[in-house]
């Protein structure tokens, strides 16, 4: 199995074409608007708190170190929130299985609404995150998935990639 890192189980929400170019270091995100733009929202709404790199496999946007241990990730709108949940979930589980943690919630915190959602890792949801990964692994192990163009494909990083 692969590692798989948080910005994977996002994309595998959002487009599995992004997934495997993502995963095959084709990677066009760096310089997106909207990458700059969560990187702004994030320095502006959280100024005290820094962002966690762990394993150089998933990047925490900031943890509080309470009972509950807090993981927090600051996203910009709600419009992806499946992808945004299951990304957190993942480090939560991520944290349990590869160091052991326990007794752990996630918060997904929507500064520019003033919205914050607690993300807990059931049975259920670990059982739901077991299959995306498997799936991921699926996915990043086969040939290219063909492009599905949809309405979010205009502000994606990759729409030259797959539609030029």
């Amino acid at each position: 199995m692969n590692s798989i890192n948080g910005t994977q189980i996002n994309y595998y929400f959002i487009c599995k074409t992004k997934l495997w170019l993502f995963s095959h270091n084709i990677q066009m995100e760096q310089e997106s608007d909207n990458v700059k733009l969560g990187k702004t929202l994030h320095e502006n709404s959280y100024k005290k708190e820094n962002e966690v790199l762990i394993d150089n496999l998933i990047n925490v946007d900031f943890i509080k170190n309470k009972n509950p241990i807090e993981i927090h990730e600051v996203k910009k709108t709600q419009s992806m929130k499946k992808s945004h949940e299951f990304q957190l979930l993942y480090y939560i589980y991520y944290l349990k299985k590869e160091k052991g943690l326990e007794n752990i919630v996630g918060y997904l915190n929507y500064p520019a609404n003033r919205k914050t959602i607690k993300i807990e890792l059931t049975e259920d949801k670990e059982k739901e995150l077991k299959d995306i990964l498997n799936d991921i692994n699926k996915i990043i192990e086969s040939t290219i998935p063909k492009p599905k163009k949809s309405r979010i494909c205009r502000k994606c990083a990759y729409f030259e990639f797959c539609f030029a």
